[in-house]
């Protein structure tokens, strides 16, 4: 088809739809609010996975050892220190690190209820996670009771933070232990927890007074530079017993993603929601092309009877259905920014745009409207030339 005809087609197609400019703005209106169904729910989805491995992505490992029925890091099995120990003496391992993870309850004088909180334990003399805020409080941590509170926590959290960020000491109750708060980090909040607490691996032992200090959640391994993370990691998986499971920092990763999105319905509630914002879509559009091609049945016809065959035709709706998707999701992806902006502001989850969910969202709503092109476009074949002499 030539550029000429081409453009003939695509201007006929919107002065088709420009007709009833009511009808026009309903729908677009309507497919805009598909586009924002999908892309909240895509957001919530995203949100969730960010926020639920924040920690894992900033650990200082290459390997990461845990118990194999581990499902979380909100619900992690202890396992023996020993086996890092073990690790330790593999060619290629330069150092070990332990890890503890617990979620404990947060009281205080202030606080109209308790809360849960996730309480991590780490060695204050070494680097576990790559947060500059976190190490620059590794000399503070390690006093007794001294810990350090995300600032990006639930919102029942702020006048704690605000005290703290004024240079205030405040001393809640973690499973009735009194803390002191005496610094604050940046990581966010996440579905499991109301707020990440940071402190040293005996302060977090005498939070959690029933776990043992030979017993761990975390394992972090360390690789020489020289070293292959694929030959190091199957010695590990040879030596150690089956009672350890030797994940890459990367699987670590995606292990906290999969327990999200396969164990809980929080994956599959956003999935659905996405789905469900589609079909929404579809039918709108199908309805608006639907009652376009029954209103223009004669017209049609007398195209038909002029030689057009139903592929120029189909092609016709299809360009009134890409005009549509157009028209109707940019409003929906401008709308979508300032809802995100709203949902992070009062929530603390990492709500944001990027290219990958705008691609997906745009070509969904492409595909969307081109099915309903091509169920409303059976129509055509009642446009019988016969009919209209």
């Amino acid at each position: 088809m030539s550029p000429k005809n081409r453009s003939r087609k695509l201007f006929l197609a919107w002065l088709q739809l420009s007709r009833e400019r009511a009808r026009l703005l309903v729908a677009l209106a309507g497919i805009a609010f598909a586009v924002i169904l999908m892309f909240m729910q895509m957001g919530f989805q995203g949100a969730l996975y960010v926020s639920a491995t924040r920690v894992h992505q900033s650990l200082n490992a290459d390997l990461v050892l845990i118990n194999p029925r581990s499902r979380a890091l909100i619900n992690m099995n202890n396992f023996s220190r020993r086996r890092l120990y073990q690790a330790l003496s593999i060619d290629g391992v330069e150092s070990i690190n332990a890890m503890y993870v617990g979620l404990g309850t947060w009281k205080s004088a202030e606080s109209q209820r308790d809360r849960a909180i996730l309480a991590i334990g780490i060695d204050p003399t070494k680097i576990t996670l790559h947060i500059p805020e976190i190490n620059q409080y590794l000399g503070h941590i390690k006093l007794d009771d001294m810990a350090i509170l995300d600032r990006i926590s639930r919102p029942e959290f702020q006048p704690f933070i605000e005290a703290v960020a004024q240079g205030k000491v405040i001393t809640p109750e973690v499973n009735n232990r009194r803390i002191k708060i005496m610094g604050l980090f940046t990581v966010g909040s996440s579905f499991g927890s109301d707020a990440l607490l940071i402190t040293s691996d005996i302060n977090f032992l005498r939070i959690f007074k029933t776990r043992a200090p030979g017993e761990i959640n975390v394992g972090l391994i360390k690789l020489k530079p020289s070293a292959k993370v694929e030959k190091v990691m199957q010695a590990l998986k040879t030596n150690l017993p089956n009672d350890i499971q030797v994940l890459t920092h990367a699987e670590f990763v995606d292990f906290e993603k999969n327990y999200w999105k396969k164990n809980t319905a929080i994956g599959f509630v956003f999935t659905m929601g996405t789905i469900m914002g589609f079909i929404v879509g579809s039918v709108i559009v199908y309805q608006v092309l639907y009652t376009n091609v029954s209103d223009h049945l004669a017209e049609y016809a007398t195209l038909k009877a002029m030689g057009y065959r139903d592929r120029y035709l189909l092609h016709m709706v299809f360009q009134e259905a890409l005009i549509l998707a157009v028209l109707g999701y940019v409003p929906g992806f401008a709308v979508t920014l300032g809802l995100y902006n709203l949902t992070q502001t009062a929530t603390s989850l990492p709500m944001t745009m990027d290219i990958e969910r705008g691609i997906s969202v745009l070509a969904l709503t492409i595909l969307m409207c081109f099915i309903s092109g091509a169920i409303a476009v059976r129509k055509l074949q009642a446009a019988d030339p016969a009919d209209i002499f």
